[in-house]
């Protein structure tokens, strides 16, 4: 029996590593995790001639070697304090290569491209790892009731964490959801990956290998807390990733409270076990080093949380990553081998001391340099003193990698067995990873440019385009980009090569150093729409073609648009439960002044044609948004709230004031009061007015204020049709705005439904007189609007009678160009179903019609 067995007999760990002559086959694969972090080191040392460098050395160091030991030591762990059979080596062998094949997938599609590579390597790790969790869930169905059971349970749910953190990093490799929701699901990935997927494996494995590194027995309510501690951490982390994908920071920070809560009741034995045996040994104090800022960094991401909306909790936690990944995560894993791997290397006591001496060697120093360098990547220190930094925390790394590497050789392969096996997964994963990690700065890339000059150039955001829209440079420059957004709303910039700058709010600037330049870059904001709108770079060697696109870098957006509108089923049903939007006017409400709260929402999903749902943008949750009502003369007060994802604004035509201030465009979270009177009659359109209008307009963000005309009389019934045109597709994507810059809209819309009023006639009775109000909300398209069946003896539009009851003559339509208004009224002869339809027909056959049902008096 050996250390690495974790078995406690007694409540008391073996004090002394007897023989052990041969290992299972997985544990002889730590090689793999040594290669990783030989690789870690490359990345971090290779720096900015990577095309993502920050990001490449986190995945390397997290998803290759961290990911690859959890894999390795979870199993063993709960197989030995199951004391259960080892599962076969087969399957274990194929996880482990599986797993290594996705990391070099997603390492390699990220990097390089294309994205689909990155998605699908993904998915193969989410799928590996809830296969380990289905491994550890049959072992424990095996196994005998023992002590340690409820370790288990921490390692069955860190899978789970790694799968969503594996589907959302493939969704952002996919560069699904752009601005704060993609800010919002790279915090949530983050969280989920180093709290979950580590975290949870951390505290469940420190049960055992606390008191066993410190060589004293286990607290008496270990069984107690573990459990406690999982109920807790388990639900929170699922309730903190869900309220950071959401965007909601207080239901974040209470799942973080409940994760912390749990941790801290699983630290409480490890503490009495401090109690009673100080660190002695190498391994013992940096586990508990890493222990100790395992707890800094959940205080600090529960600040961040708490003091950041949620679309910058992602740019305020990068800083902090550093406490985390070193200080945290590879204080872990270094301080777990440093205790495990003499045990696995076998050779009998004599060898196991030699091995622990040689991994041993000059580790007080080792400690210092990588807890010293812990706080100097992390605080706002001059460049300097963080390459100080890098330097204490790489000289550590590189020590013990050294180390281990000369253990591993010297240990004896006769007694290594499935050698073979285990040699040809390490290989194959190392030399692949190792050649995404080389290639990614060679071939085409800037490795192998030679470094000509250096540039700075200042780009701005600002109009829905960035400036300069093209820069050329010779080949082999290093450009520094210093990019300022001057315009009203956030904006950001991310590069084909990795680099990106955070959301930045009006007035910030943000630095940007590419590699030399040795090909076309790509640039592009990321915010939904402004993309597809025509807010794109493009980076130049001098000498090339400025015009044609770098390849694998589009994010899977096609610039080409349909042909034609596509054909929607307006005859079909309206699915269950849909509900029209109520075409009714009621009368303008009494007094003169009139209060009304206005929310911009672009989250809401609807049904805008026959069984076809999608995503639109809304004021107040419809489409249009709601109906201001009042007379010439009075006043509106509107509070304007932005409860959406991007900033928004609001238009009012009816409104005469200076556009800068009421109609500007404000953040999420934020509101302002637009005060306006209404000095002129008319059927008005209100929208928004954040640039590009087109997407926002046609995707929802439009309503209608109707001012009585002096003197109107009344009538039986009114109703309102507000007409916009239909655009599916994601909103912002690259094919949906080609379709509005084409002026090809899919339907037309009657109050936000292609043909909803087919499914729910508009009712009256034979010989009422009832008044339609219209409004055209375009963006591009007007209407003809016609009753077939009923001429119109009134026509009001924009603010004027063409026609009045009583008048000799009548009309076939009201006629409204884009942003026009007005009313026609009409006296149903008989009973009956009269068709309401825009006499443009090809607008009334792509779904902008609907029926009055007539009834008798």
């Amino acid at each position: 029996m050996s250390p690495v067995d974790i078995r406690i007999e007694g409540g008391r760990p073996p004090l002394a590593p007897p023989p052990r002559p041969r290992a299972s086959w997985h544990l002889r694969a730590n090689a793999v995790v040594v290669g990783w972090l030989a690789l870690t080191v490359v990345a971090a040392l290779a720096g900015d001639v990577l095309p993502a460098p920050r990001w490449l050395l986190i995945h390397v160091f997290l998803l290759g070697a961290i990911s690859t030991a959890i894999l390795i030591w979870s199993e063993h762990f709960t197989v030995a304090l199951l004391r259960v059979r080892t599962p076969p080596g087969r399957g274990s062998l194929a996880r482990l290569g599986l797993l290594n094949a996705g990391a070099v997938a997603v390492l390699a599609g990220v990097s390089a491209g294309p994205w689909q590579v990155a998605a699908a390597g993904a998915a193969v790790v989410a799928g590996v790892v809830l296969w380990h969790a289905a491994v550890l869930v049959t072992l424990v169905r095996q196994a005998l009731p023992g002590r340690f059971g409820h370790v288990i349970g921490w390692y069955v749910a860190a899978p789970v964490a790694l799968a969503t953190g594996g589907v959302l990093g493939g969704l952002l490799a996919a560069d699904v959801g752009h601005g704060a929701a993609h800010e919002r699901m790279q915090a949530a990935h983050a969280v989920v990956n180093l709290f979950g997927w580590i975290g949870l494996t951390v505290l469940g494995t420190l049960f055992t290998l606390w008191p066993t590194v410190l060589r004293t027995r286990m607290a008496d309510g270990t069984r107690r807390a573990s459990r406690l501690g999982l109920r807790l951490a388990v639900p929170g982390l699922a309730v903190a990733t869900g309220g950071l994908l959401a965007g909601w920071r207080w239901v974040a920070l209470a799942g973080l409270v409940a994760y912390a809560a749990g941790a801290l009741a699983a630290l409480v034995p490890l503490a009495d076990a401090l109690r009673r045996r100080r660190p002695h040994t190498g391994a013992a104090w940096m586990l508990g080093a890493a222990i100790a800022w395992f707890e800094v960094a959940l205080v600090a991401n529960a600040v961040v949380v708490a003091t950041r909306p949620a679309a910058g909790v992602a740019a305020a936690l990068e800083p902090l990553l550093p406490l985390v990944l070193v200080g945290f995560v590879a204080q872990v894993l270094f301080g777990s081998l440093l205790h495990l791997l003499p045990a696995v290397l076998g050779g009998g006591p004599a060898r196991f001391k030699e091995n622990a001496a040689l991994l041993e060697r000059g580790w007080p120093a080792r400690l210092a340099a990588l807890n010293l360098g812990v706080p100097l990547l992390v605080l706002p220190v001059p460049s300097p003193v963080v390459l100080l930094g890098w330097a204490l925390v790489l000289g550590s790394a590189v020590a013990f990698v050294a180390l281990a590497v000369t253990a591993l050789t010297r240990a004896r392969p006769a007694s290594w067995p499935s050698l073979p096996a285990v040699a040809g997964v390490a290989a194959g994963c190392l030399l692949t990873a190792a050649a995404v990690v080389v290639a990614t700065t060679g071939g085409t890339g800037p490795a192998k440019v030679t470094v000509t000059g250096s540039r700075t150039v200042e780009v701005t955001l600002s109009g829905m385009s960035i400036r300069p829209a093209v820069i050329e440079a010779p080949p082999g420059t290093v450009l520094t980009l210093r990019v300022t957004n001057a315009d009203a709303q956030r904006h950001d910039l991310r590069l084909a090569t990795g680099e990106r700058t955070p959301a930045l709010a009006p007035g910030q600037s943000a630095t940007l150093k590419l590699a030399a330049l040795g090909a076309a870059v790509d640039g592009w904001c990321t915010v939904a729409g402004h993309r597809a709108a025509g807010m794109t770079m493009r980076i130049v060697p001098t000498g090339t073609d400025t015009s044609a696109h770098t390849g694998g870098h589009d994010d899977g957006h096609a610039a080409a648009h349909p042909s034609g509108p596509a054909r929607l089923d307006l005859a079909a049903p309206m699915s269950p439960g849909w509900t029209p939007y109520d075409a009714t006017l009621r009368p303008a409400p009494g007094g003169t002044e009139h209060h009304v709260e206005i929310r911009a929402d672009d989250k809401v999903v609807q049904e805008v044609a026959p069984g076809v749902r999608q995503r639109v943008w809304t004021f107040n949750g419809t489409m249009p948004g709601p109906v201001l009502r009042g007379k010439v003369g009075d006043v509106f007060v509107v509070t304007f709230v932005n409860g959406g994802t991007m900033g928004h604004g609001i238009d009012f035509h009816a409104g005469a004031t200076a556009p800068d201030g009421p109609m500007r465009t404000i953040q999420p979270g934020e509101r302002l009061t637009y005060r306006f009177r209404a000095e002129f009659a008319g059927a008005w359109l209100y929208h928004c007015s954040t640039m590009p209008m087109t997407q926002h307009i046609a995707n929802g963000m439009y309503g209608a204020v109707v001012i009585d005309p002096p003197g109107l009389p009344p009538v039986d019934r009114e109703y309102l049709l507000v007409q916009g045109e239909l655009y599916l597709g994601e909103p912002g994507s690259e094919a949906q705005v080609g379709k509005m810059r084409a002026g090809e809209p899919d339907g037309w819309m009657f109050n936000g439904a292609a043909a909803g009023y087919d499914h729910a006639p508009l009712r009256a009775e034979a010989g009422e007189r009832v008044r339609l109000w219209a409004v055209a909300a375009g963006p591009s398209s007007g209407t003809s609007l016609h009753v077939v069946g009923a001429p119109f003896d009134t026509v009001y539009k924009e603010g004027a009678y063409a026609l009045r009851s009583g008048d000799p003559g009548g009309a076939q339509t009201l006629d409204l160009a884009p942003a026009q208004g007005g009313f026609a009224e009409l006296v149903f002869p008989e009973p009956g179903k009269y068709p309401v339809v825009d006499h443009t027909m090809r607008q009334a056959e792509a779904g902008a019609h609907g029926l009055f049902e007539v009834s008798g008096s």
